[in-house]
Formats: C-alpha cells, sequence, structure tokens
C-alpha cells in the first residue's frame, strides 16, 4: 500500500545504489541457493517429497549458465541519510533478488524495471526502483572462470550419456537441463536422443561467445512514484548505452535527482528533467484517496474482474495470500493494487510483495500475510509445496488463475459491483474478462492494425487505440464486449466519445496520454472500491463503544476491550451481507481501524485515510434522505468520480512546481568519463552531500512551507503527532499479531529462531483471545435464554468465530511443519496418528454399533440402567467423519473433526492425546515448531478446555444432510410388571430437521439402533403400541435417544400408562425432551432408576400412581404459570429466526402454554367420587355436547358466539374422530395447539367460562369462576395473535384442519 511514508526526506530520492558483480571478489555462488538445495536433499532422504521452492532452477547439476551467483551493491550515494539509513543487506537483496545473472550473445537481454518495498521494525515502508540490464563481462578472470565450470559440468554429465533414457529419480530429471541459450526450457525437460545432449554441453566457449553479466541501478525514496523513476532510470540507462554521450556527465543527473529535486506537496504537482526529456509526477491533497501510482488497469488485465475481486475479498479476511509471477513487477502491482483499493482499511500483517529465495523459511509463518514469490517460469503450482494450504488464497499471476480456500463468503452485492468495475473497464478499453496474453506490457501494441486484432482473440489490447466502429465489425472478440455492453448497459458511442474527449483536449496536458489515462482509470476503480466502504460502512461511527477510562487503562486492557458493537450493527444488515461481515468485523484491520477512531476525537488528530473516509461518510448521509439507521441491500453506484478525475487533470494541466535544471558539477578534470556501454561507478565525492544552501527551497516556497509539508506528509502517511500515540496504535496493532515483518538482513539460525520464538507467543496469545471471545459471546447468549441481558450473537457469527477457530488450529498445526500429505496440515497429523494407532491395534474390533449393551449385560448391571456412555476415541471419531461422503476435502475433514470435537466437549482431551505421541510429533515437525515448545502446547490446550463450559451444536446444525446412527432405550417402570408386557411398542422420532416415521422396537429388549438423515436437535417422541395380547398396559418411565456420533443424549420423561383402560385410556403419547448434560457425578446416578417423573406434556396434577404428588396452586400461582408460559412464547418469536429453540417445548414442555392452561382448568374442578377419574377432556366434550345442541335450538345471543361455537366443536369433532389412540390428556393437548396456531384460545376461554357446564363441574372459588382473572387471561392469550405459529406435525397428526 502506497501509504506509509518514513522520513523526515523532503526529497524525491534518498539514495541512488549501483548492484551487480564485484570482480575483485569474483564468481561466489549464491550460498542461500546451496542452502535450499541442501535442504532439499535432506528432505528426499526424510521420504517427505521437498519442498520444491522455486529454486528448482539454481541446482548445481543446472549448467553455470543458469546458476546463481552472489550480487553485491558496489555503490551507493549519499553514503547515509539521517532520516532513512542505509540497509546494504535489504536493498542488495531486493535489487536483485534472485543474485547475478550471466547470458550469452544468443539470449535476450531486455532490460527490467521492478520496484520494491522495505519494511522497517516499526511499521515504515521506504520504496525502491530498480532498472536490471546486461552489460559485457571484460574480466578475463571472470571469463575463464565459467569456461573453467563448463568443463566441469561437461565432465560430470558425461556419465549420464551412458544411463538408460528414463531418469531413475526426481535428481536425474534435474541433470538434463536444456541448453541454456533456449530461454524457455520448460519444453525440453524430457530426456532426448544422446546427440542433442552433447551439443547441449559445451554452451560456453570463451573463444566463440560473448559473455552478459547482469547489473542494476536503483533509487530508494521515501515515497511510491514508480512511472516517474522509471522514466529516470531508463533514460540514465539510455544514456550510457546510446552511442552519442549525454549532455552532462552523469553525476550532473543523479546529484540533480538526490539533492534538488522535492518531493510534490500534498496536492500539488512537479516536474523535473531527466537526461532526455521531462519527468511529471502529481501528488494528491489531504481531501483525496491517499497516492497510488501502480497501473491498476494491469491488475485487471491479468487477473480479471471475478479472480481480483475473490483476492480482494481474501485479503479483507485476513487470509493468508501468496502471489506467484515470473515478473518482479508484478508482484508488486498486484501487492499495492489490493492493499489500496481496501481504503479505509490497511493491511496489518506481513506484507512481504517480493520475498527473496533466502527468506523461504517465512512461508511456514504461522499468521496472516500477503508475500509474493517469483516463479522460475519451469514448475508449474503442482511442484510447489507449500507448509500451511488450509487458509491459503494462491494466485498464479502469470496464468490468470486463482486458487481460494474454502468456505470463502462472498462479496456483498457481488455481481452489482462486478458490473459496476467492469463498465468502468470497458470505457478504457480493458476486458473484464482479463487477458493473460497483455503480459508483455503496452509498448508493441501503440501501433497496432485492425488485422492484428483480429488474429489476437483474447484481445485486450485496446489500451491505447480509439474503439472506432470499423474495428468493432471486424473482431469476434469485440463483438463478444459489444455484446457485455450492452448487457451492462452502457453505450458505445458514450465510449467514443469517452476516447475522443481525452485525445482532442484543448487542454495543454503535461504529462504523456499513456500516464494521464492510467490516472484515470486508477482513480476511478479505486472510487467504486471506496464507494463500496462508504456505503456498507456509513453509519459504523453509532456502533463505535467509546472507553469509559483514561487512555493508559484502556490501552493495558486492549485486548479485553470490546471497541465496536458488532451484534447490534449485524443485526442492521441486509441478510446476505452477514457471511463476510461477520468475518470482516473479527479482523485486525477493521479493529486498527475502529482503534483509530476512537484515538482520535477532532479532526486535526485525525489519521489521513480516517479523515478522507468521514468526510465521505458525512457527505453521503447529507445527500441520502434515507434514515441511516436503516440498511437496504440496494446498490447505490458511485457518484463522486468526476470530481476526483478534475482534480488529477487541473494538477497534470497546471504543473505547480518546476525543479531545478541538471548543470555541471564542480568536478575534476578527468572525472565523469566513462566507457561506451558499462554503466560507471560514479564520483562519490560530488554525490556526498548536497548543496549548502536549499536553492529550490527558496524557489519554491519559504521553509515553512517545507516544515508544515513535512507534518502533513506524517499526518496523511504514518499517522505519528505524538511519539506516544503512535507507540499506542503500534502496541494496539501488534494484539494479535506479534511479528509484523521479516528481518531482510541478517539471517543467521538464532535469527530465526528469535523469529520462531516470536511466533510461537504470538500463537498463544491469538488461541486466548479467540477462546475467551467464544467464550463470553456464548455464555452471554445462555444468559439470555436464561432470561438476562440482552442476545448479541448470531448463528452466523457462530459459525464465524468456529471458522476462525479452525484457522487458527490449521496455523498452528502447520507452523515448523516438515512432512505434510495434503493441503490440510492438522489432518494430515491425524491421519498419520491414524496409521500409527492402527498398526499397533491390528487386533479385530467388536462389530455392532458403538455403546450397544446386550440385554443380558444390563440386567446383570442393574434394573433400569440407562444406555451405556459412548467410547471415547478420537480414531472413531476420525472415522465418523471420514465416512461422511459429502466432505470431499482434507481442509473440510479438519475442519468437520474439530466441530465434532467441539460438540462433544472432546476438543482438549482428543488434542492432547494426539500430542502425546511424542514420536510421531517429533517425525512430523521441526524443533522449534509451535506443537514442541511444551509449556505453550499446554497452555493451548488448557485454553481450548474452556469450550466445555458451553454447549456447542456446530456439527449437528451444520451436516445436515449426513446419515447419523441414533440409539433409542425405552426405560419401563419396573415396579408395576413391565416385564409381563405383551403387545408391540413402537417410536418416531422427530428433531428440528425431520422426523423418523414409525419404528418398532422389539418388546424384550425395548431399544434399537437404526440410522438416519440427521435430525437436528431432537424435540419430541412419540410412542404408543398396538394393544396386542393378554397384558397390553405399559407403564414406561421415559425413553433415553442419542445420537451415535456426537453423543447427545435427549430424555423424554414419560411417567404414565399406556394402555386401554388405565390411566386416560391412552395408547400413544408425544413426549417432549431435553438435552442431557452427562458430568460425572450424575454419571453414576443415572445408573439407577430416577425417581418417577412425569412427561412434561402431561403434567397431570393428579395421577392414579400417585394422587398427592403436587401440591395444588392457588390462583396467582397459576396466573403467574400462563404468563411465565405466554413470555417463553413471545421471546422466542422474538430471536432471529436462526436461534430460536423449540417451540415444542415452549408448547408442551414442562410448565409451557399446555401445562399452564390444565391448571387453570383443573382449579376448582370438582372432585370426582373414589376410584372414578374425571378430565378436562370430559368438562369439554359435555360442554360441545351443549353448545351443539344450544345451536339447534337456536338460542343464538349473537353472530359472533356463533362462529366462536362453530370453530370449538369442529375442532373437539376433529381431535374426536382421529384415528390415533391418543387419551384424554393428549388431546387437550391438541386442542392447545391447534387453538394458538389458530389464535383461538381467548374465544373459547371466553366461551367455556359463560357456558352452563361450568357451573356443573367447579366450585364457586374456581378460577375460570372470577370474572376480572379471566379476563386478565384473555389480555394475556389475545398477545399471541401476532405470531405465526407453526407446529411440529408430531403433535397435530392425523388432524386434517
Amino acid at each position: 500500500m502506497t501509504t506509509g511514508f518514513s522520513s523526515n526526506s523532503c526529497r524525491f530520492a534518498d539514495y541512488f545504489v549501483i548492484c551487480g558483480l564485484d570482480t575483485e571478489s569474483g564468481l561466489e555462488p549464491d550460498e542461500l541457493s546451496a542452502l535450499c538445495q541442501y535442504i532439499e536433499a535432506t528432505k528426499f532422504r526424510d521420504g517427505a517429497r521437498g519442498l520444491a521452492s522455486a529454486d528448482e532452477g539454481e541446482n548445481f547439476e543446472q549448467s553455470p549458465l543458469r546458476r546463481t551467483f552472489k550480487s553485491k551493491v558496489l555503490a551507493h550515494y549519499p553514503e547515509n541519510v539521517e532520516w532513512s539509513p542505509f540497509d546494504q543487506d535489504a536493498v542488495g537483496m531486493l535489487c536483485m533478488p534472485k543474485g547475478l545473472a550471466f547470458r550469452t550473445q544468443a539470449d535476450t537481454r531486455e532490460p527490467q524495471f521492478h520496484s520494491f518495498i522495505i519494511t522497517r521494525e516499526d511499521g515504515s515502508r521506504t520504496y525502491g526502483f530498480a532498472l536490471t540490464f546486461y552489460e559485457e563481462v571484460t574480466s578475463k578472470q571472470i571469463c575463464s572462470a565459467m569456461q573453467t565450470l563448463y568443463h566441469m559440468h561437461n565432465a560430470e554429465q558425461y556419465d549420464i550419456l551412458h544411463t538408460p533414457t528414463t531418469p531413475r529419480c526426481p535428481e536425474d530429471q534435474r541433470h538434463l537441463q536444456p541448453h541454456p541459450l533456449n530461454p524457455h526450457p520448460q519444453h525440453m525437460l524430457l530426456p532426448t536422443p544422446s546427440i542433442s545432449r552433447l551439443q547441449r554441453f559445451n554452451s560456453y566457449d570463451i573463444s566463440r561467445d560473448t559473455l552478459y553479466v547482469s547489473k542494476c541501478i536503483c533509487l530508494i525514496a521515501p515515497m511510491a512514484f514508480p512511472q516517474a523513476c522509471r522514466k529516470v532510470l531508463q533514460q540514465l540507462h539510455q544514456a550510457v548505452s546510446s552511442p552519442q554521450p549525454p549532455p552532462l556527465p552523469l553525476e550532473s543527473y543523479v546529484y540533480n535527482i538526490l539533492y534538488e529535486v522535492p518531493l510534490p506537496p500534498a496536492g500539488r504537482s512537479l516536474k523535473f528533467s531527466g537526461v532526455y526529456g521531462p519527468v511529471v509526477c502529481q501528488r494528491p491533497s489531504t481531501a483525496e484517496l491517499p497516492l497510488f501510482d501502480f497501473p491498476i488497469s494491469q491488475v485487471f488485465e491479468l487477473l480479471g474482474v471475478e479472480n481480483v475481486l475473490q483476492l480482494f475479498t481474501c485479503a479483507l479476511l485476513e487470509i493468508q495470500i501468496l502471489l506467484y509471477s515470473q515478473h518482479y513487477q508484478r508482484l508488486m502491482t498486484v501487492a499495492e493494487s489490493i492493499t489500496a483499493l481496501m481504503f479505509p482499511f490497511q493491511w496489518q500483517h506481513v506484507y512481504v510483495p517480493i520475498l527473496p529465495a533466502s527468506l523461504l523459511h517465512f512461508l511456514d509463518a504461522p499468521v496472516p500475510y500477503l508475500m509474493g514469490l517469483h516463479s522460475n517460469g519451469e514448475g508449474d503450482r503442482t511442484k510447489l509445496e507449500l507448509p500451511q494450504e488450509a487458509n491459503l488464497c494462491f494466485v498464479d499471476i502469470d496464468n490468470h488463475f486463482i486458487e481460494l480456500p474454502e468456505d470463502l463468503p462472498l462479496f456483498p452485492n457481488k455481481l452489482e459491483f462486478i458490473q459496476e468495475i467492469s463498465e468502468v473497464l470497458l470505457a478504457f478499453g480493458v476486458s473484464p474478462e482479463g487477458n493473460p496474453l497483455h503480459s508483455q506490457g503496452q509498448a508493441k501494441h501503440r501501433g497496432f492494425r485492425s488485422t492484428d486484432m483480429v488474429t489476437d482473440r483474447r484481445n485486450g489490447n485496446l489500451a491505447s487505440s480509439p474503439l472506432n466502429s470499423y474495428l468493432l465489425r471486424e473482431n469476434e472478440t469485440i463483438a463478444r464486449l459489444q455484446a457485455l455492453v450492452k448487457r451492462t448497459g452502457v453505450s458505445l458511442e458514450k465510449l467514443d466519445v469517452r476516447e475522443d474527449a481525452s485525445s482532442n483536449k484543448d487542454l495543454k496536458v503535461q504529462c504523456d496520454e499513456e500516464e494521464l489515462k492510467m490516472h484515470q482509470l486508477n482513480i476511478q476503480v479505486r472510487e467504486v472500491f471506496a464507494n463500496r466502504f462508504t456505503q456498507m460502512f456509513a453509519d459504523y461511527e453509532v456502533f463505535v463503544i467509546q472507553p469509559n477510562q483514561d487512555k493508559e487503562s484502556w490501552f493495558s486492557n486492549r485486548d479485553q476491550m470490546q471497541n465496536f458493537d458488532k451484534a447490534s450493527f449485524l443485526s442492521d444488515q441486509p441478510e446476505p451481507y452477514l457471511p463476510f461481515l461477520s468475518r470482516f468485523l473479527e479482523t485486525q484491520m477493521f479493529a486498527s481501524f475502529i482503534d483509530s477512531k476512537i484515538l482520535c476525537h477532532d479532526d486535526e488528530d485525525k489519521e489521513h485515510t480516517l479523515r478522507v473516509f468521514d468526510s465521505r461518510v458525512d457527505k453521503m448521509r447529507m445527500l441520502n434522505v434515507r434514515t441511516p439507521t436503516l440498511r437496504t441491500s440496494m446498490y447505490q453506484t458511485c457518484t463522486n468520480i468526476d470530481e476526483a478525475e478534475k482534480a488529477i487533470e487541473m494538477r497534470v494541466v497546471k504543473i505547480d512546481h518546476t525543479a531545478l535544471h541538471p548543470h555541471l558539477l564542480d568536478m575534476k578534470i578527468g572525472q565523469g568519463r566513462y566507457e561506451h556501454g558499462f554503466f560507471p561507478r560514479l564520483q562519490s565525492d560530488v554525490l556526498s552531500t548536497g548543496p549548502v544552501s536549499n536553492k529550490w527551497a527558496k524557489r519554491s516556497a519559504p521553509a515553512q512551507w517545507r516544515r508544515k509539508d513535512r507534518q502533513k506528509q506524517h499526518a496523511e502517511h504514518l499517522y505519528l503527532d505524538n511519539d506516544q500515540r503512535e507507540k499506542y496504535i503500534q502496541e494496539a496493532r501488534n494484539l494479535g499479531t506479534t511479528i509484523r515483518q521479516p528481518k531482510l538482513s541478517n539471517l543467521s539460525p538464532s535469527v530465526i529462531a528469535q523469529t520462531n520464538w516470536k511466533f510461537v507467543e504470538g500463537l498463544l496469545k491469538e488461541c486466548r483471545n479467540k477462546t475467551k471471545r467464544m467464550l463470553v459471546e456464548k455464555m452471554g447468549r445462555e444468559a439470555v435464554e436464561l432470561g438476562h441481558g440482552e442476545v448479541s450473537i448470531t448463528g452466523v457469527e457462530e459459525n464465524t468465530l468456529i471458522a476462525s477457530l479452525c484457522d487458527l488450529l490449521e496455523r498452528i498445526w502447520s507452523h515448523g511443519l516438515q512432512v505434510k500429505q495434503g493441503k490440510s496440515a492438522l489432518w494430515s497429523h491425524l491421519l498419520h496418528y491414524q496409521e500409527s494407532k492402527e498398526k499397533t491395534d491390528a487386533a479385530p474390533a467388536g462389530l455392532g454399533p458403538p455403546g450397544l449393551i446386550h440385554d443380558i449385560e444390563r440386567r446383570k448391571s442393574d434394573a433400569g440402567a440407562a444406555l451405556a456412555p459412548l467410547k471415547v476415541s478420537l480414531i472413531r471419531d476420525m472415522r465418523h467423519i471420514q465416512n461422511i461422503g459429502e466432505i470431499k476435502t482434507d481442509v473440510g475433514k479438519a475442519r468437520a473433526w474439530v466441530r465434532l470435537s467441539m460438540e462433544k466437549k472432546l476438543l482438549s482431551r482428543h488434542l492432547k492425546k494426539l500430542l502425546s505421541d511424542h514420536e510421531l510429533t517429533k517425525k512430523l515437525y521441526k524443533r522449534y515448531a509451535f506443537l514442541r515448545c511444551d509449556d505453550e502446547k499446554e497452555q493451548f490446550l488448557y485454553h481450548l478446555l474452556s469450550f466445555n463450559a458451553v454447549d456447542y451444536f456446530c456439527f449437528t446444525n451444520v451436516f445436515t444432510t449426513i446419515m447419523i446412527p441414533y440409539h433409542v432405550l425405552v426405560i419401563p417402570s419396573k415396579k408395576l410388571g413391565g416385564s409381563m408386557f405383551t403387545a408391540n411398542p413402537w417410536v418416531c422420532v422427530s428433531g428440528e430437521l425431520a422426523e423418523t416415521g414409525v419404528l418398532q422396537v422389539p418388546k424384550h429388549t425395548q431399544e434399537i439402533t437404526f440410522e438416519c438423515q440427521n435430525l437436528g436437535k431432537l424435540t419430541t417422541v412419540q410412542m404408543g403400541h398396538d394393544n396386542s395380547g393378554l397384558y397390553a398396559k405399559w407403564l414406561v418411565e421415559y425413553v433415553m435417544v442419542r445420537n451415535e456420533i456426537t453423543g447427545h443424549a435427549y430424555k423424554f420423561p414419560c411417567g404414565r400408562w399406556l394402555g386401554k383402560g388405565v390411566d386416560d385410556g391412552s395408547l400413544e403419547r408425544v413426549l417432549v425432551g431435553e438435552l442431557v448434560t452427562p458430568n460425572s457425578e450424575n454419571e453414576d446416578r443415572m445408573c439407577r432408576t430416577p425417581p418417577m417423573q412425569q412427561s412434561p406434556g402431561m403434567m397431570r396434577r393428579f395421577v392414579t400412581i400417585s394422587p398427592n404428588s403436587k401440591p395444588k396452586l392457588n390462583t396467582s400461582q397459576i396466573q403467574e404459570g400462563v404468563g411465565e408460559a405466554i413470555n417463553g412464547i413471545v421471546k422466542h418469536f422474538h430471536k432471529p429466526e436462526k436461534e430460536r429453540g423449540s417451540l415444542t417445548l415452549l408448547l408442551c414442555g414442562e410448565y409451557g402454554l399446555v401445562w399452564a392452561l390444565e391448571q387453570v382448568f383443573q382449579h376448582g374442578f370438582k372432585s370426582p367420587r373414589l376410584f372414578k377419574n374425571v378430565f378436562i377432556w370430559d368438562f369439554l366434550e359435555k360442554s360441545q355436547v351443549y353448545f351443539e345442541s344450544a345451536e339447534q335450538r337456536e338460542v343464538t345471543p349473537e353472530e359472533n358466539w356463533q362462529t366462536r361455537v362453530r370453530h370449538f366443536c369442529r375442532f373437539m369433532r376433529a381431535i374426536n374422530s382421529t384415528s390415533r389412540n391418543i387419551g384424554k390428556d393428549g388431546k387437550f393437548q391438541m386442542l392447545v395447539c391447534l387453538g394458538a396456531r389458530d389464535h383461538l384460545l381467548h374465544h373459547w376461554i371466553a366461551l367455556l367460562t359463560d357456558c352452563p357446564i361450568t357451573v356443573q363441574m367447579y366450585e364457586d372459588t374456581a378460577l375460570i369462576k372470577d370474572r376480572s382473572l379471566v379476563n386478565s387471561l384473555i389480555r394475556v392469550l389475545q398477545t399471541l395473535q401476532e405470531f405465526n405459529i407453526t407446529l411440529e406435525a408430531s403433535l397435530v397428526k392425523g388432524i386434517g384442519i
């Protein structure tokens, strides 16, 4: 990102550097490459496939011309600058990341430009711009050394000619390197007949060939102006390579750029002179988007809009990103563009757009990173083995290809967004699909003809030509574009106008067309991106939680503090945005953005990006009359493109500052001469210090302008208002990431060890914060369910947190990894463990479903033992996951396994078991790996243990379509002759997702195991029997149902008889269950018969078994009970749909609505004669008879009364005529549920109060005879009218209403 600005410098450039071959020290092989080979060799020995880093091409079996040799910084001017110390190692490494390259006259030797970035430890950045070109080697020693290397090489190769033509191993394949004169070795990796091999070996002959070596000139600058720097360097190179010497000595031009060219002030443009022509650069004002000078169009041409947006999403979610290309400049352009488009957010983690070969060990950094890896164009993606791929976004820039992590959420309004970007690109003639063939740079296509266009099928080379309709007719690609254009609604006339407008300007533009066009396209695309965030976060300030303590204590507790009300923010967002936003709000970049908002109270304080963003948000809210808190998913396109473009055009038309021209320096005679074709070392004495009186300072503005501008640059780029605040922000940023940048200089083992130690500490800290966050969320939610506080977490958010935990585990498992199979480091370790255990436990395992105890054993153990606990087994849980056909990838399997372990509360225990195999861990991991640091590992497992405090359903709720084995066990009452029972029982299990249908239960064991599609959380069990045999009466205590994969067991209490002529004569009942929480102390209690408990669905208060089981309730208790039951239902509907629990439980469960109304009707019910039970249903049936006869007698008080009576009687008839054998209490339950569903309960209560039957059957004190109590009851029941109650099928089976 081009916003980091590091220096006190007001100069355009701080250093001029020359790198290349040091003829004194001669040819030194690049030890780092040697080291990479050594590592690779040892890996092959260890049986792993080897981290085929991009150094495959740098083997010593390579022909000498293809090897890499050490490059040196030959000179840099001036010696040192106080505000930006010269970092020799970093500059040397990044100017020539691959070391020296040799060529002969037969090879291509085009100069190559690339830029790079050096990030210091404090996070500040300096930019480098390098031009690499080839010079003839004049030193005889070097040439003869190369010749000797070839002789040795050929002698070694001679043996190969006598070996069979198929290579034995990867090593052999490498001997067969192609002829160095062939610049495309990838086509020739296969062995060919021996003659051509011989020819290939004599490739450098000192008498016949000219040897060339690479050299590099470089500018180190405080701000990124790649276009200007490229021009300066190209002109300097041209000065030495052209036949005519330049007008002045080279020293004059270098002196000029180092000391006489200032940085353009904010909002101004600057013109200065190169060797052959003027160079213009301009810088945005403080009210515009930050400086960015790389060509974004190139990124879209290389990758296409779709891929760019996917990559952008990955970057926003802080997923590890690895860019891969043969061209350093492409790596840099893509990295800088993606981070610039994030405005107003900033990438907070490791950022190394060009990763030197020597730093490859950094790829196993267990932190989010954005790195660029140079490919040598030979090995393809499959050869590149990366330590961690579970959460990696891999971008192969040259091949228009991107590999994404699983479960990547969609960017909000993705399609409309893509369309808006495509319209901008089309207007500039860039194909939205991208055009990988564009890679050779536009220079060649400047003078293209329409015939070329026809041959070029995937045409993206229109960038510099007007789209005239003649061309459009000729080319099929353009026809495709035209179709796309029609769909997107941009008229082609507009496109033409746009071209004419820019080319026939009356305005005299000071920079060339191409450059202006680049600036225009850049700003348009960036405005479109910035507008998305302005829309999405228009009202973010409302949700910022301002700390209520002073800054000091805020910082010391920063990682415990929530700085943003995520839940409320998300609840305002449109549903489709949630998967992306809930993950984005968890990122470090979002936290830092909010932190800086909290730290800056007034506008003066604000960081540049924040100030610009806030002003845009304010402007948008003024224009938008809609209430800012009401979010819609309506897509609003960007409106301020024009003014942003005008600002740039104004600066380019009227140049604000012109720097001094280069002039002759005070040099001795004879200095400044050089040989044609060679870039010389310059005279350091004249370049070591700048002018004593700063001429340009006087010319352009007084000193205070410079001072003020310097402060502005700080505010704009590094945000250093005061040291303390910088320290704070730095600390806040480093919360999650202890390490920001790899150190480029000293690569001793101790430094690497220290870096790894920082990683280990960082991982532990991150683990602590994550577990804490997840627990706080979960606990908060459970508190709400118990009736305290406000709900704060959504299902989406829980998924986000669990996904980020899986990601953290993958990062921990891939740190220091040396042997891996597949993409997931965690799953790979589990597979190794499974393999080693299965070897040791080769003994045959018992068949049959797990956890099933046979009848005889149960009788032995105890009369009424419940389910035997499932065996805790890491391998068995893995097998469950392996048996799920829907999960295809290793990463998916690892995630599913983590979810399952969390649901079973075994995550910490399983991982402890996995890591207890020390031999295996040693074999798979290097010594420095996190998993081999014992103390940290212990603490990590301890943090994970805290998840056992809460219930997660993160496996059951996600894998909804998989097959799951269930185990059902019916516990009859042993006291009342359960053993004599002769009928055939059946059950039907229902859950939130599905229902099983009727399952026959063998009557002697009374348990079954069956497999069916995931039922979700279980809600009800319907059970009954067929009333056959002599003794068809069955007293059931409860039913247990267990999910055999997750181990969740549900208890469905009954405590009632099923049989004709006993209890309420019911042959089937609907039982409502709840999850049993197994804890150690009740493990043994569950084995004994529990005290008899009535089913919550049938909470009869007088039962034949124990008539005095519960004391009668008084009227106020009953009213309270009804109130609570209704309250529960109201709360249920106020929760977001995804988090509602079971409505069945609220209706029919313990103290649910059915129970509450039962209490109402039982209060003051006249007690029946001895041994005869009277049920509420009997009262209702009598009332029904009365109403029906009253209708026939046509005693019709009013219309209303009639309809209510009709409804009531219709429901009563329907329930009575059902084919199901439900008893009287079951029928009452059904009536209450249907009445609640159809909002009729309050009408019916009113009817029954006035019914003469009530007078007969109730005492005078009864609640139902008390008018005021009944009225308040009716009012409470009316509150259910606004809810749409859907009943579970099991409650209303067989009813056709």
